[in-house]
């Protein structure tokens, strides 16, 4: 079997869904499948091509087995709507272009959404070369483009839901990366297929027994030090705003430090407000290549995983929870929903707290500083959960079999 994986982003790029598809790419091809992938020269999320790809137009490589195709996209780190448009539609423009004339005969196309835009290349491929297309929604836009106030012009809204639908329509499988993605899909369209293909962790990756540095000292952290830890997308969704205001009144609590690593259109915002409220006990760091990630974690308390609290994250499961519990680091959950249910009410790997609430958070932090016995057991739930339910093996595994039953 030949399966095609159409996406914008792809590692060496950082981030949530680079890393999905690359273990699911690497899983499936291991399934007696041959696996391709076409993506962008990687850029994301620093807005700017790596060195080693400037300048070109079409670059081929393997990696870990995979053959990759990349295609050129237009960049900027300007934030309006016209310039990020320009960046979805060129790399639409120029994966359809190369993907018909460098790329061979599929049995299935896997488009990966967002950007919803990439759908338009997926079908006419899916078209040409007589393929089925299997549709990856990991977020609904662009209902979650005007539920986060980034998209309010009213002709782009109704004509993005057109294409929407007609993606839908016209793929021969969806698969949603939320439950809440699956619902969602299928109540509108109840006679398409909806897969659930959550995202999961690399146990053998995220080992902690295999880490050989110690980041906290190396960081000039102490022993004694409790240390809460974001990592990800310094984005408008996150409202990472709760953890510096949090921090603020914890100031009394030497030891209880809050360390927030990584980049993103928040960020110069979020160090303002640091500066503002004078916090000795908030760090930012860059953000890190995900071979470094596994002792930064193994050297942190608690992960705190934050969104804005907003219906459309009900349905929401941040990638970052899996791989703080396959290190046994229980989790301060300010998401509702479905990851609270999951994660803290099923899985009992941490505590939820009040979105965008700085005093809950606050509250729930003192709770497990103050409660070392609490903050192990916690840790071991969460790991025995996601072993049991959300490894990346069974995730391929069974994506592979329902593949398989509707070829």
């Amino acid at each position: 079997m030949k399966i095609l994986i159409l996406t914008q982003y792809f590692p060496p790029e950082v981030g949530a869904p680079q890393n999905r598809l690359f273990e699911l790419a690497v899983r499936l091809q291991e399934n007696e499948t041959k696996v391709t992938i076409f993506t962008a020269m990687p850029n994301y999320p620093q807005m700017e091509v790596h060195e080693e790809y400037k300048g070109k137009f079409y670059h081929y490589e393997e990696m870990n087995g995979l053959k990759v195709h990349r295609a050129w996209i237009y960049v900027s780190k300007s934030k309006g709507i016209f310039k990020r448009l320009l960046n979805y539609f060129s790399f639409v423009k120029s994966s359809f272009w190369l993907g018909l004339f460098k790329l061979g005969k599929f049995d299935f196309i896997l488009c990966e959404s967002p950007p919803l835009f990439l759908g338009i290349t997926a079908y006419l491929l899916k078209k040409i070369k007589g393929a089925k297309l299997i549709f990856n929604v990991s977020d609904l836009w662009p209902e979650s483009a005007e539920k986060l106030g980034l998209v309010s012009n009213k002709f782009f809204l109704k004509s993005a839901t057109k294409l929407e639908e007609f993606l839908y329509r016209n793929s021969d499988l969806i698969s949603g990366q939320t439950q809440g993605i699956v619902r969602n899909i299928s109540s509108r369209f109840p006679n398409k297929k909806v897969y659930w293909l959550p995202n999961g962790v690399d146990l053998s990756f995220y080992d902690k027994a295999k880490v050989k540095s110690d980041w906290r000292k190396e960081n000039n952290f102490n022993n004694d030090d409790f240390i809460l830890f974001y990592a990800g997308i310094i984005g408008h969704a996150q409202g990472l705003e709760v953890i510096l205001k949090a921090a603020d009144f914890l100031k009394d609590q030497k030891n209880i430090k809050f360390v927030l690593l990584g980049s993103g259109p928040e960020k110069d915002n979020l160090l303002l407000l640091k500066d503002s409220l004078d916090l000795e006990n908030v760090f930012f760091f860059e953000a890190v290549t995900k071979k470094e990630m596994p002792a930064i974690i193994a050297a942190i308390d608690v992960a705190v995983i934050p969104l804005k609290r907003l219906d459309l994250f009900k349905g929401a499961i941040p990638s970052k929870i899996f791989e703080n519990l396959a290190m046994k680091k229980p989790i301060l959950l300010g998401v509702e929903g479905e990851a609270k249910e999951l994660f803290i009410d099923n899985g009992r790997s941490g505590l939820a707290f009040i979105p965008e609430d700085p005093d809950d958070l606050a509250s729930k932090t003192l709770e497990l500083f103050n409660n070392q016995t609490m903050l192990i057991q916690l840790g071991e739930n969460g790991y025995k959960y996601v072993e049991q339910n959300f490894t990346r093996d069974k995730i391929a595994n069974d994506f592979w079999n329902f593949i398989k039953e509707n070829k």
